[in-house]
């Protein structure tokens, strides 16, 4: 979790970069930014700071060739925090860096914002860190003020709405020898262009901690249960359901995980667990990504993977059922004379 009620802003840098392939260029400050202005600060730091109040996963910095010493974002902000009078020479430095990689005819112009903050809070600790956002969208915005009798209107046109950062990271300064704690932000493109910031840029890895664990195993055997198991077994939509419904009552219910523990309360059947468990080890192997056999349940993955566990049981187009408790209560039959599928429902009262 991140707070930043006691962080302050000590110095800022502005930079803007053009596409490098439209044949845009970059545009460098000469100096770095130590604003007096409390109003003008405390709007700042809303802008930069508060979109991380909701982000749960946290980062690394790495490099494909398992030396963190050859990535860029990593080298220069390192500098910084050894040296807080380089701050600025390396704030050009990233910004020249993004611009060499900003070369998809999609990637948008904008303003590069390169920031230290002192005392942002992360998971209980205070620590200095080194923000680095970008702002790609700008927006038309209409001012009213009273004049004379009446009022009056004007406009303010490629102004920037500082409730939507477009993109950014926070780069804590702690663990540095493992890569630093980061955070990202990329809320403008979803698209094959737009990886160019987190993963041509920052160069980022998942840190593989509780909250990562939690949604890796939670997303796995969410797989496991809706694509894996038609392959293996003849088995109803309604048993799928009632198997992602028991996983979900695991997670929410236990403090920690358990594999076998796990495998015997939510799928019970000794084909099926080892099933599971080759699943798990080929999606290790595939993705490079290891999950534990026990770590401590993150809450807030739970929360989040529970949007996309679905409940529902499809029928054509004209009934939806929801199963929350009981399978048994539900039974699945054949009509010779309708030729049709159909299911029955045991309740005790409507409600």
């Amino acid at each position: 979790m991140i707070t930043f009620f006691e962080a302050s802003l000590a110095e800022l840098s502005i930079h803007r970069i053009g596409n490098k392939a439209q044949d845009e260029f970059y545009v460098l400050s000469e100096a770095s930014m130590h604003i007096q202005d409390e109003l003008l600060k405390n709007l700042l730091i809303q802008y930069f700071l508060s979109p991380y109040e909701k982000v749960n996963e946290i980062f690394r910095f790495t490099h494909p060739n398992d030396d963190l010493k050859l990535n860029e974002v990593y080298h220069f902000v390192k500098q910084v925090f050894e040296d807080g009078g380089k701050f600025h020479e390396n704030s050009v430095q990233l910004a020249k860096y993004l611009y060499d990689i900003s070369n998809h005819p999609k990637i948008k112009a904008g303003e590069l914002y390169v920031a230290y903050f002192e005392n942002v809070q992360i998971e209980g600790e205070l620590h200095d860190a080194i923000g680095i956002f970008k702002s790609e969208t700008k927006e038309t915005y209409l001012k009213v003020y009273p004049e004379q009798a009446g009022f009056k209107l004007s406009y303010e046109e490629e102004a920037i709405n500082i409730n939507k950062l477009d993109k950014g990271c926070l780069i804590f300064n702690t663990e540095n020898e493992e890569g630093y704690k980061v955070a990202v932000i990329d809320q403008t493109n979803r698209s094959a262009e737009a990886v160019y910031w987190k993963d041509e840029f920052l160069k980022l890895k998942v840190r593989n901690d509780n909250y990562n664990q939690t949604s890796n195993v939670m997303g796995v055997y969410k797989n496991f249960v809706t694509e894996k198991l038609d392959q293996e077994y003849d088995i109803s939509k309604a048993d799928k359901i009632d198997l992602l419904n028991k996983s979900m009552k695991y997670f929410k219910e236990k403090e920690s995980f358990d594999m076998d523990e796990f495998s015997n309360e939510v799928i019970g059947n000794k084909e099926g667990i080892e099933s599971f468990k080759n699943y798990k080890k080929s999606y290790e192997e595939e993705f490079d990504t290891p999950i534990a056999d026990s770590f401590d349940i993150s809450g807030a993955a739970v929360k989040k993977q529970a949007k996309v566990f679905k409940s529902v049981l499809k029928l054509d187009k004209n009934f939806h059922i929801y199963i929350h408790g009981n399978k048994e209560l539900i039974e699945k039959g054949f009509d010779d004379d309708k030729s049709m599928n159909y299911y029955k429902v045991f309740f005790k009262e409507e409600e």
